[in-house]
């Protein structure tokens, strides 16, 4: 079995769509078809509901890319760490979300396996980064794709998927949605980002009645807006820093909830930059330690 297929496999679960992944690889959607079929007979069992218009991941796909992910890592830092150091800079762009969450610990990493490199950090929207990238003002970035799944051009390495939340007031009681809504405006993240535009078209869709909007372009703003009675608002799960500062009641959306794929966005001519690939690694390594601290604490 090659090693790719397991790629795939989580491109597949990243992205959703067989069609998405293959996007996403650069290869065509029947490609990515024939690996996942390939992978199906290797195991012996299906790992994909095909009764739908669209093939579903079962448990046991999302059990293979779990089980592979850690290995493939280590082939990864195996394949980096032969005798020829990793060196040099790296300019690299991180959304401010995702400071608190994954910034230090690729930090750590970066410093324990690879002293020699540094890094150079810069925050920013998705849409600037992702613009310093192509333009190669920046080596890499890690920001939020957009659903389309992103300009071609680049290179996107998926990295975290997060639900986004319903945040209420503390002292609110409705658990229903649309309930909330009608009792708070709604206090909307920037239409212009990624979490705003997933946001808008959730509400378009659920939500029959508002009773009015205020927009804001800062998370943490908004979480304290909430957190004073002023509105609710759809958002990524807050960061626990600001929670104990600022309480409110979170309410997932179920099965529609929107869904962010968090991205690491290079430029294809920097396939094989070392420095590149270890700056990914370390991303990869802090994305499944994040996400399995957050299983554990459910």
């Amino acid at each position: 079995m090659k090693i790719e297929t397991f790629h795939t496999l989580a491109a597949v679960l990243e992205t959703g769509t067989f069609a998405a992944a293959a996007r996403q690889a650069n290869v065509t959607p029947s490609a990515v078809s024939m690996q996942m079929k390939q992978l199906e007979q290797y195991l012996g069992r299906p790992l994909f509901d095909r009764s739908g218009l669209q093939a579903r991941p079962n448990r046991l796909a999302h059990q293979v890319s779990e089980t592979m992910q850690q290995a493939l890592q280590n082939l990864e830092a195996l394949r980096a760490g032969n005798s020829i150091a990793v060196e040099g800079v790296v300019r690299l762009g991180i959304i401010e979300s995702l400071q608190p969450v994954l910034l230090p610990g690729i930090v750590r990493f970066v410093r324990e396996r690879h002293p020699r490199l540094e890094l150079r950090l810069e925050r920013g929207r998705s849409s600037t980064l992702t613009a310093s990238v192509k333009a190669g003002e920046l080596d890499a970035a890690l920001v939020a794709q957009p659903p389309s799944g992103g300009t071609a051009r680049l290179r996107w390495t998926p990295m975290l998927r997060r639900e986004l939340v319903l945040i209420a007031p503390p002292g609110a009681m409705e658990s229903n949605v649309a309930s909330l809504f009608r009792l708070y405006d709604w206090i909307r993240y920037d239409r212009n980002t990624v979490s705003g535009a997933l946001a808008a078209q959730y509400v378009g869709n659920h939500v029959p009645e508002i009773r009015g909007t205020v927009e804001f372009d800062s998370a943490p703003a908004i979480v304290a807006m909430v957190s004073a009675g002023l509105g609710v608002s759809i958002v990524q799960s807050p960061d626990p820093v600001v929670l104990q500062g600022y309480p409110v009641r979170i309410v997932r959306l179920g099965r529609a909830a929107p869904v962010l794929t968090l991205s690491m966005v290079t430029r294809k001519a920097d396939d094989d930059n070392r420095s590149v690939a270890a700056v990914r690694d370390a991303m990869r390594h802090t994305a499944v330690s994040f996400q399995r601290a957050v299983a554990a604490a459910h």
